[in-house]
């Protein structure tokens, strides 16, 4: 895959010299970075968006609809950043610097959207289980997809943090699981409500990242930290051990953060790159056009089907791996 990219970027340079007006990482960048509205599509050669509001903590609290900074590029004593400034794409003020801003970006909406979603799932699931016997009958409908996922999860938790304590942490690791593979099928969706980076996105990441770093520490034995403070090894390598040992406990939700970003943004970057083949090929008659059209869908189709199991397996991994960081600050020693 790697080495397909490369060529792949490549090739894309070698191609843009004779599509000048196309400003392919413009287009891409726009799709897997936030904004300020959420734009669906054209028509009749206008933008059909959904312009989102503006919350900015600023002598006060100021809200206003971002198409008004959006059309003009500034509002009141506010403006857009430009390319190559400071908090690029950002609301900065006259002078440059950043307000606080808690708007209602399109990431932030698009979070909104999975987390009402989840819940509606949750609850369709656990109607079915209040009006049927699970011990008499299968699960249909919603119940029947959402079982096998629960149980593997469940097992995975058992099996990683122990029978005594497996059932404190399932609600969270069921949580987090089934948040982010719904994330990151949710935006491979080319269209509204779905298509935003919301796992590709790092602020994201790393507060799922965090959730684990404080349910480990904040619940861990003393065993747990007696192995990180005074590691039982010889006394000329307990102060190196116990460096060691604290920056391992510090880095592994920069770990988990890393691992889920890069991997769902690289998925959202190969998808896009195959579509512009096309755009850009369109720059080079009809017979390259039709060429490259028909080799972009199908290797966009196969991208699609190897990022919902890429979806799969980053919401998989962020979990085991969770359930084992859990397992080892729940350990007793001898």
């Amino acid at each position: 895959m790697k080495k397909f990219m490369l060529i792949l970027m490549m090739f894309l340079s070698s191609t843009l010299s004779r599509a000048e007006d196309l400003d392919i990482g413009n287009i891409i960048f726009e799709h897997v970075l936030d904004s300020y509205e959420w734009h669906i599509t054209e028509w009749k050669g206008e933008p059909v968006a959904i312009h989102l509001p503006v919350i900015l903590i600023d002598d006060g609290i100021h809200t206003f609809n971002s198409k008004h900074i959006l059309e003009t590029g500034s509002y009141e004593r506010w403006h857009i950043a430009p390319a190559g400034a400071p908090h690029e794409g950002k609301i900065v003020r006259e002078d440059g610097t950043k307000p606080f801003d808690i708007s209602i970006t399109k990431n932030v909406l698009q979070l909104f959207i999975n987390a009402f979603l989840l819940v509606l799932i949750i609850l369709l699931c656990a109607r079915w289980y209040r009006k049927h016997d699970a011990l008499k009958e299968h699960p249909t409908g919603i119940a029947a997809l959402m079982e096998p996922l629960i149980m593997m999860i469940h097992d995975m938790a058992r099996e990683n943090i122990g029978e005594e304590d497996y059932r404190r942490y399932s609600p969270y690791l069921l949580t987090a699981f089934l948040f982010i593979l719904l994330s990151n099928i949710i935006g491979i969706i080319p269209f509204f409500p779905g298509g935003a980076n919301l796992t590709g996105n790092i602020a994201c990441t790393l507060v799922l990242a965090l959730f684990t770093f404080f349910t480990v520490n904040l619940t861990g034995t003393k065993h747990y930290y007696k192995e990180i403070i005074s590691p039982d090894v010889p006394g000329v390598l307990k102060p190196l051990m116990a460096v060691i040992e604290t920056f391992s406990a510090l880095v592994k939700p920069l770990s988990l953060t890393i691992r889920l970003f890069a991997n769902m943004l690289a998925g959202h970057i190969q998808i896009l790159c195959m579509v512009c083949i096309i755009f850009i090929m369109g720059k080079m008659g009809i017979a390259m056009t039709g060429g490259a059209t028909l080799i972009s869908v199908l290797f966009g189709i196969f991208l699609d089907v190897l990022e919902i199991l890429i979806s799969f397996i980053q919401a998989y991994i962020f979990t085991m791996l969770s359930s084992i960081y859990i397992g080892m600050a729940r350990t007793k020693g001898e």
